[in-house]
């Protein structure tokens, strides 16, 4: 019986209610308890002039009270569900309870969790055994048959895995634990997606003799995962996939992580109607796209909306060789100077130690480059040829140069992209008609499309190539004269790349132009890297690789776990698994990226089994139903208290207490105020024993201004935390962890330091908290304002919202005459010799109190009195600078990028500390020769 959204476990109770009009009558017509009074005959007689009659029947109010106190017990007997749901037909002997805990199922993992609660709780109350089973884990998991309690702890400490589920291993396991029993109810929970044969491992469970099937399978299949993120010519692109049960358009962001973990770039990815692959792209320089180590999926908290990125995304290995011997004291004649000139900014350059090709092609093969530049070589040997065009067809990229001695080795189809005329071509010169040919618009279907055509560049001499009719196909530079400068053909993977010039400036001035830089950079860009060096792929020699960063569930990247072993490779495709689930393998200096779905992964909706058994569907849902019970047989205690209240006060037994009734009550207001938290005191609330002041001054502390904005906090937070470890390093100084204040509330006397930083969108502090930092500063507090806006004007000129805020600011407090620091100040050299005061930012000067006389060095307050500037003002973004992470690297890039100018704002905070701390007794004649000394002078 059930009316929605209520519903009973035993309606049958609920024929009670036919009752209440009986108790109804009963209590309507059974007077109350006679009225026992004392015997003072002056009352007696006052009331002798009174018309009172007992009522001989109980008031209207007291029966509907009691009434309901009755029904509220009828209805908690018939034990009532608020929200119910639709019970799962468990029934039978058994229950075999089967989970797919891999990576698909990790976003409602908690929904699954509650689904199998749920079976379990229904299993309990008929008594049966459970056979759990995971089918992430390793076939051999223990399974069970568990009681109810056992199963439920299991099914508690389980948690989603990064990996494949093995449907085949695990089906077959729980099918060998069922045996021969009959009636065995099987509940499948499945994460909605087929695995490789699920007809195969479905059959050995239909075997059995089962009484029913659960099917439970999520309400959308909506998970996508990536599959492939290639480093291309100009810009990064992203590949994902979905099942086609989300065929719905859907737009996605996949975001790119450098290895601290920081976002530094956005791919969008639209899936159009139907489509399950979409992909997105990333167009930024390749020095920008390098530093990619990982791309995740925004939405998407599990281990296939992660992709990690190894060596073969990132800088090419760029392999050179020449046959000319080397000549140092001729090095602009070498074929690899200018070559060599181009690419070090951008690849890693590797040589072979031996200009014999026999030994150099093999030793430059063995570092895995992802491209060989041959500047001046002929016919290749070979021993030799066919590892390097084996080489090629596996994705490498050959750069081949025109030179004498290509002319004398012939064509050679495998490692010419065309083929030769057996003649060199002369262009100018006395005895010829012809003039220098310049290099006209590049094709469109070559990498130079997008670079302009050089104007100053001519060719006096080139290698002709002989007309075909997909010469124009494969020439990606051509002369003024339409002959191709540059031609290009597949082999394989790979590609190879001929100059027709000689690669130095000989034939052609191209060589020592800006144009040669960005087409070998761009032929560059095309190549594939073959792996880092020392780890192999698929078909390389076998190297154990140690677990290094891995995929969680949820898509984090952390430490390995104690199960993940090393990764074998060398020895085909390499699986994900539980000893080797996604991930980065190897060490700091070199890793592979071991990631979860391949290229040609496919998403597939899973397909129900056909049994000859009843087959029930479920949904994944978290119970959301509410036991009634309790909370209607308290209601019912409540009323019943509540009557006898009313019953003894009917009795007259309240009047004749008046006193300690009243007493009684005022109690029960009183003693819960007891128990209430005491609110913590404020520091401006602290007493000369407060334990808090106490704690405060008992350590050294910075202090950050809390200006309610999360980002500007938290960078502030890391700041002060920052130059506290760097103190702590440095000096003798012990300081304790930085705190936040609230302008409007805490006590500023305890921190001789406040680092504010100013912004422009938070409120002007309020008239009481001005007159307190004014009280604060007068006391011998010093406040730090930053504008972090890096302002080069002087700060009266400045006009930037953080400047105006700040003049705001300082228009109502008691502000000293201004000035920057002087270069014989002692914030020069409290503790370091600083020239100026850098932050994140460089070139804003750091205000301080000025001197009685600015212009007279020799009549200045630091140098005669131990007075400390109250204020002090910067744009470099102090906190900027000194915020790091927790293994102590920087959160934020100083501008420009200059390691020691970080190091600089940290002697610059150092400095101010020890002058907050110590005064100007650094002005003193006693330090002025250690001062000297370390100045040189």
């Amino acid at each position: 019986m059930s009316w929605l959204p209520l519903s009973f476990g035993a309606p049958m109770v609920l024929w009670g209610l036919i009752a209440l009009p009986v108790i109804w009558w009963l209590l309507r017509f059974t007077p109350p308890k006679p009225q026992t009074e004392v015997f003072p005959p002056l009352r007696i007689l006052a009331k002798v002039l009174k018309s009172d009659d007992t009522p001989n029947r109980s008031p209207w109010w007291l029966t509907l009270l009691r009434l309901v106190m009755a029904a509220l017990v009828i209805f908690a007997i018939a034990e009532p569900v608020w929200n119910p749901r639709e019970r799962i037909p468990v029934g039978g002997n058994l229950l075999a309870l089967v989970i797919d805990n891999g990576w698909a199922s990790a976003p409602d993992w908690d929904k699954r969790v509650a689904t199998a609660g749920r079976l379990i709780n229904d299993a309990e109350k008929k008594e049966m055994p459970i056979i759990l089973a995971f089918t992430a884990e390793k076939a051999n998991q223990q399974i069970g048959p568990y009681s109810a309690g056992e199963a439920r702890s299991r099914l508690n400490a389980a948690q989603p895995r990064p990996v494949p589920v093995d449907r085949d291993g695990v089906f077959l396991a729980v099918a060998n634990t069922i045996g021969d029993q009959p009636g065995v109810t099987l509940a499948l929970l499945t994460d909605g997606l087929a695995a490789k044969d699920d007809a195969k491992a479905f059959a050995p469970l239909l075997e059995r003799k089962l009484a029913n099937i659960v099917w439970a399978t999520p309400d959308r299949l909506d998970t996508v995962g990536l599959t492939a993120a290639d480093n291309g010519l100009d810009r990064f692109s992203v590949t994902a996939v979905r099942a086609p049960a989300g065929a719905a358009p859907r737009v996605m962001t996949a975001g790119a992580f450098d290895e601290k973990g920081r976002r530094i770039g956005d791919a969008a990815i639209t899936f159009r109607p139907g489509e399950t692959s979409a992909s997105g792209e990333i167009v930024v320089p390749f020095e920008l796209r390098n530093d990619f180590a990982s791309i995740s999926l925004d939405g998407e908290n599990q281990a296939a909306g992660v992709r990690l990125l190894d060596g073969t995304a990132k800088r090419r290995r760029v392999g050179l060789l020449s046959q000319a011997p080397t000549d140092d004291t001729r090095q602009l004649l070498s074929p690899l100077y200018y070559i060599r000139q181009a690419l070090e900014p951008s690849a890693d350059i590797i040589e072979p130690k031996s200009p014999d090709l026999l030994e150099a092609i093999p030793q430059l093969l063995e570092q895995k480059p992802a491209v060989i530049v041959m500047g001046d070589v002929g016919t290749i040997p070979e021993a030799t040829r066919e590892p390097l065009i084996k080489w090629m067809q596996n994705g490498g990229t050959l750069i081949r140069f025109a030179s004498t001695r290509l002319l004398t080795a012939g064509n050679d189809e495998e490692l010419l992209p065309v083929k030769l005329r057996l003649g060199e071509r002369q262009l100018g010169g006395a005895l010829s008609w012809t003039e220098p040919q310049k290099v006209t618009e590049f094709p469109a279907n070559g990498p130079f499309a997008k670079l302009a055509p050089p104007v100053d560049v001519t060719v006096t001499r080139q290698i002709l190539a002989e007309p075909t009719p997909t010469l124009a196909e494969r020439t990606w530079a051509t002369l003024a004269d339409g002959t191709p400068l540059v031609t290009a053909d597949r082999r394989g993977k790979g590609i190879v790349v001929l100059f027709h010039i000689t690669p130095s400036a000989t034939w052609s001035n191209l060589p020592i132009s800006g144009s040669f830089v960005e087409m070998l950079r761009a032929i560059v860009q095309l190549s594939r890297n073959q792996g880092a060096i020392g780890t192999t792929a698929e078909n390389g020699p076998s190297a154990s690789l140690p677990p290094y960063r891995m995929i969680a569930a949820d898509g984090l990247i952390g430490p390995p776990s104690g199960e993940a072993k090393p990764l074998q490779t060398g020895k085909g495709p390499l699986p994900v698994t539980i000893e080797n689930p996604p991930g980065l393998y190897g060490t700091e200096d070199s890793v592979f990226a071991h990631n979860l779905l391949t290229a040609d992964t496919v998403l597939t909706p899973i397909s129900k089994p056909t049994a000859s058994v009843p087959v029930v569907t479920e949904s994944y849902a978290v119970d959301e139903s509410r036991d009634m019970k309790g909370p209607l047989l308290f209601g019912a205690l409540a009323l019943l208290i509540l009557d006898g209240l009313i019953v003894l006060w009917l009795a007259g037994l309240w009047r004749r207490n008046a006193r300690r009734v009243a007493a009684a009550a005022i109690a029960l207001i009183v003693l819960p105020t007891l128990f209430m938290p005491v609110p913590p005191a404020s520091a401006s609330d602290a007493k000369p024993d407060d334990p808090q002041a106490i704690e405060a001054t008992a350590v050294t502390r910075l202090a950050y201004v809390l200006t309610g904005n999360s980002s500007i906090d938290s960078v502030s937070r890391a700041g002060m935390a920052g130059l506290t470890r760097f103190l702590r390093e440095k000096t003798a100084l012990e300081p304790g962890d930085p705190a936040g204040v609230n302008i409007e509330n805490d006590d500023l006397a305890f921190y001789p330091l406040v680092y504010w930083p100013v912004d422009a969108n938070v409120a002007v502090p309020s008239q009481a908290a001005i007159a307190r930092i004014d009280e604060y500063m007068k006391n011998g507090g010093t406040i730090l304002f930053d504008t972090r806006d890096q302002y080069t004007a002087s700060l009266e000129t400045s006009t930037s919202p953080a400047t105006l805020r700040l003049r705001e600011i300082l228009g109502n407090l008691n502000v000293p005459p201004l000035e920057p620091v002087p270069s014989d100040h002692v914030l020069t050299k409290s503790f370091y010799i600083l020239n100026d005061f850098p932050g994140r930012f460089a070139g804003s000067p750091l205000w301080v109190e000025a001197s009685l006389e600015a212009t007279n060095p020799d009549n200045r307050p630091v140098r005669t009195g131990d007075g400390v500037s109250p204020i002090m003002i910067t744009a470099n973004d102090f906190a900027g600078a000194w915020a790091e992470d927790g293994s102590g690297s920087p959160l934020l890039p100083t501008v420009p990028s200059d390691p020691m100018q970080r190091e600089l704002a940290f002697r610059s905070g150092v400095n101010i500390m020890m002058y907050m701390l110590t005064g100007n007794y650094k002005s003193d004649q006693v330090h002025v020769p250690d001062l000297l000394q370390r100045l040189g002078q």
